[in-house]
C-alpha cells in the first residue's frame, strides 16, 4: 500500500513513568511489510526492563512484542499472508545468516538491528507522532497498539477459530518457556526438572514438562497462588525459597542424587548458583531470565568441570517459529496446554494499570485488548 496509515498507540516516554495514549501515522509500506489490527498483546517482563531504560531503546517508543490478530494490509513483495489472516506476531530474523539457515532465528546475526534499534533496518523511521519519530520496530513489532507493522517473516498464521485475545504470548514468554524444556533441554519421561519462577515463562515451562512427562517437576516460587497453579498444570512439587536460607540443601531434601534439568527464569545470581549446585552429575541448567549488568557466570569452574555440568543460555526457546508453535496450538487444542489460565485481561488504556499489577504479581501474564 502506498498510503500512509493512522492508528492509536501507548507510547513510552524517556523519563515520564506512565505510557500515554496518542495517535500515531504508519509511513508507506516497504515491500515485505504488513499491517496488523492487534486484538491482544501480552505485557512480558522486557517490556518492563525496556520501559526502565535499563537498555538503550531509543524513545519515545512504542514497545509490546506479544502481539496477535488480523492481517489488515500487505507490501507489495508479501505473499506469505494476505488481508484477512489471522497472526501471531513474534520478532525479526533476517532468514539468510547461518543461525536462520539452522531454523535458529532467535540468534540472527542481524537480531540487533531487526529488533533493538527503534527503526527499520535500512535506518528508515516507520511510525511518526504530530510530526515527531516514534520508535518502533521493538522485537520486529511494537504491538501496544491499535496497530502493528511488521515483516512478513515474523507473522505466523493460525486457524481463525483460535481465540487471538490469547495467542499473542506464544510469540515470546510462552513459547520461551515451552520450548527451554522441549526444545533447549529436550526434557525426556525419564528426566527430574527444576524450574525457578512461576510466571508466564516458568508455568510454560511446567507446562510442557508435563507433556514430556518429566518424572519429577519441581517449581521454585515464593507466591503461594502460582504454586498452586504450579501443580495444577503438572508440577510434582513446588517450593517455597523463603522457607530455607540454603536453597540447594533444601532442593536436595526433594531429590538427594540432584536433579537432572533445571530451567531459571528469575534472572536472580543467588538463585541461579541455587539451582548450579542442585545439578546431579551431567545435568544441565539452562538460563532463561535475565540477569544485572555484568553478572559473571555461576559456580566455581572445577566443580562444573568435574560433575561434567553444563550452563547453557537459552534465547526464546531456541524455536524455530512456526513448526513449535504449530505444535504448542495442537497441545492448547488438546486441552493439556491451557494458556487462558494464565492470563488477566485489560483493556489498552489500561496499560498503566496493568503494568502495576504485573510489577506487583498481581497477574501472572496480562493481555491488553486494544479493542476494549
Amino acid at each position: 500500500m502506498s498510503e500512509s496509515f493512522t492508528a492509536t498507540a501507548a507510547v513510552a516516554h524517556s523519563g515520564v513513568e506512565q505510557f500515554t495514549l496518542q495517535a500515531i501515522e504508519f509511513a508507506p509500506l516497504q515491500g515485505d511489510e504488513v499491517i496488523v489490527e492487534i486484538h491482544g498483546v501480552g505485557i512480558c517482563h522486557t517490556d518492563v526492563v525496556v520501559k526502565a531504560e535499563v537498555t538503550e531503546f531509543p524513545f519515545p517508543a512504542i514497545l509490546g512484542h506479544e502481539g496477535a490478530g488480523i492481517v489488515t494490509r500487505v507490501g507489495s513483495g508479501v505473499n506469505r499472508v494476505k488481508a484477512g489472516d489471522h497472526v501471531i506476531v513474534s520478532f525479526g530474523s533476517c532468514g539468510d545468516c547461518a543461525s536462520c539457515s539452522a531454523d535458529q532465528p532467535s540468534y540472527c546475526h542481524h537480531m540487533p538491528e531487526l529488533n533493538y534499534f527503534g527503526l527499520r533496518a535500512d535506518g528508515s523511521p516507520a511510525i511518526t507522532s504530530e510530526g515527531k519519530v516514534i520508535h518502533s520496530h521493538f522485537f520486529g513489532q511494537s504491538s501496544f497498539a491499535s496497530h502493528a507493522l511488521s515483516n512478513e517473516r515474523n507473522l505466523i498464521v493460525i486457524d481463525k477459530d483460535l481465540p487471538l485475545e490469547l495467542m499473542g504470548p506464544i510469540g515470546c514468554g510462552i513459547q520461551t518457556g515451552a520450548g527451554a524444556v522441549m526444545r533447549s533441554l529436550n526434557a525426556q519421561a525419564d528426566q527430574s526438572i527444576l524450574i525457578a519462577g512461576g510466571g508466564a515463562v516458568g508455568l510454560s515451562a511446567v507446562m510442557a514438562a508435563a507433556i514430556r512427562n518429566c518424572k519429577q517437576i519441581i517449581v521454585m516460587e515464593p507466591n503461594a497462588a502460582r504454586r498452586k497453579l504450579a501443580l495444577e498444570l503438572g508440577a510434582t512439587h513446588v517450593i517455597d525459597p523463603t522457607e530455607s536460607p540454603d536453597l540447594a540443601e533444601f532442593i536436595q531434601q526433594l531429590s538427594p542424587a540432584g536433579v537432572d534439568l533445571c530451567v531459571d527464569t528469575t534472572g536472580i545470581p543467588p538463585v541461579i548458583s541455587a539451582l548450579l549446585a542442585a545439578l546431579a552429575p551431567r545435568g544441565t541448567l539452562g538460563i532463561v531470565g535475565i540477569t544485572p549488568p555484568d553478572t559473571p557466570p555461576p559456580g566455581d569452574l572445577t566443580m562444573i568441570m568435574q560433575r561434567g555440568l553444563t550452563i547453557k543460555g537459552i534465547m526464546i526457546g531456541d524455536t524455530d517459529l512456526a513448526e513449535f508453535i504449530g505444535e504448542l496450538l495442537q497441545y492448547y487444542r488438546a486441552g493439556s496446554f491451557p494458556i487462558d489460565k494464565l492470563v488477566t485481561r485489560y483493556p489498552l488504556s489500561a496499560i498503566n494499570e496493568a503494568m502495576k499489577d504485573h510489577m506487583a504479581g498481581d497477574c501472572i501474564k496480562a493481555v491488553l485488548l486494544p479493542r476494549t
